[in-house]
């Protein structure tokens, strides 16, 4: 099932029809549009003055930050914004008001779906489920190949959201009987206060989550949202600092960290790497870089190569060929990798998932669907391997 839901089912779901806002979990800040003395430090416009009159936008005080007299440092990422008051994270979803970073992200998803895990794209995890799919606003990269450009590259304020806080997000997705919560499309880093705390209410009734990230988050905040995830898809964008400066504003060495620490944690991620034409279509980059997988964190995390389709500031670009996805998923399986698959690329063999021992076919796909399914409580059917990876 892939379908968005929308603000009046989820309202229904968790029983409030008719509520206009609602609160629970962390505590959480109302700011009312058309009175100006509420944000008079703040600028850039953040809430507007001919705004619906209702709470339309509410804020907890962030996490992970430190005081600089008047002006603070938000931790959560390697960009550390240092901010002034009223002035505005990378990010776009955070601020300093009165001399205390907030959160402009926490409760107002702008983006709620029900996804097939494999979209995430998870081929290793709890296979066939559902996820209810979830997003606010931000992102602290800016890449140039952004496919989800109208809400990553947004402010919480320039689109439209739903009021839905932790407490409801796992509501809803009990309602829905998803076994698990993605924080994914835009960047789960920029909502961490929101993600975390979603997290944790999930986690105590059973539910599962799923990070999709660049992982671009520094160790200390990683670590503590690190307790309650139970999946990720994370993005290795390149192998190539340059590249990573280039195409998407960072840098790749708090990429590598996290993968690390993901390991050392025993939480299940998958990598995705996004083969863009004339800037990761390097074989010797990808041949370093699959070395680099296989010394640090071991043969058995899939590894995905993307297709590219020319989006946002990269349109210029064609998309990547078929035959250097197949040339690169050739290489990767070479070098070692257990797993590697296309993404993008519907009804390829390469979407199949295969025994790393024997080569018989485990899971074929047709899109997001299963056709076969060649798995015993984690084991290969024909051989008795066992398969890494989370399975029902």
């Amino acid at each position: 099932m892939n379908r968005a839901i929308t603000r009046k089912e989820f309202l229904k779901s968790v029983g409030m029809a008719g509520a206009s806002v609602f609160l629970c979990g962390a505590q959480a800040y109302a700011f009312w549009p058309g009175k100006a003395d509420n944000m008079k430090s703040v600028k850039g416009h953040i809430f507007k003055n001919d705004a619906p009159a209702k709470p339309w936008k509410w804020s907890i005080e962030a996490f992970h930050y430190t005081s600089i007299g008047r002006k603070v440092q938000c931790q959560v990422c390697p960009n550390r914004c240092t901010l002034s008051p009223g002035d505005r994270s990378i990010c776009r979803s955070k601020v300093n008001i009165g001399g205390k970073l907030y959160s402009l992200a926490y409760g107002n998803p702008c983006s709620v779906n029900v996804d097939p895990i494999e979209k995430k794209p998870l081929n290793h995890f709890y296979p066939g489920t559902s996820v209810l799919s979830i997003a606010t606003t931000g992102c602290n990269f800016r890449c140039l190949n952004c496919q989800n450009w109208e809400i990553s590259q947004k402010k919480p304020e320039e689109v439209r959201h739903m009021e839905l806080f932790p407490a409801d997000v796992v509501k809803a997705a009990k309602g829905e009987k998803t076994p698990s919560i993605a924080f994914t499309y835009s960047e789960a880093i920029t909502y961490y206060e929101y993600t975390h705390d979603t997290a944790k209410l999930a986690r105590e009734a059973g539910l599962k989550n799923v990070l999709v990230s660049n992982g671009y988050i520094n160790k200390g905040p990683l670590l503590q949202l690190a307790e309650y995830i139970d999946g990720a898809n994370i993005n290795l964008k390149s192998f190539d600092n340059n590249l990573y400066l280039t195409l998407n504003g960072g840098t790749l060495q708090p990429v590598l960290e996290t993968f690390k620490t993901l390991h050392q944690k025993g939480v299940w991620f998958e990598i995705t790497t996004l083969v863009v034409p004339t800037y990761v279509d390097d074989f010797e980059m990808i041949k370093r870089m699959c070395a680099w997988i296989l010394e640090e964190l071991g043969p058995d995390y899939p590894l995905h190569f993307l297709r590219f389709h020319p989006e946002y500031r990269l349109t210029r670009l064609p998309p990547t060929s078929i035959e250097t996805l197949e040339q690169l998923r050739d290489l990767a399986l070479k070098e070692g990798i257990h797993y590697v698959y296309l993404g993008n690329v519907p009804r390829h063999e390469g979407c199949h998932t295969y025994c790393h021992h024997c080569g018989k076919i485990l899971i074929e796909r047709n899109g997001y669907q299963l056709n076969q399914y060649n798995l015993d409580n984690g084991h290969c059917k024909f051989c008795d391997t066992s398969i890494p990876g989370r399975w029902t």
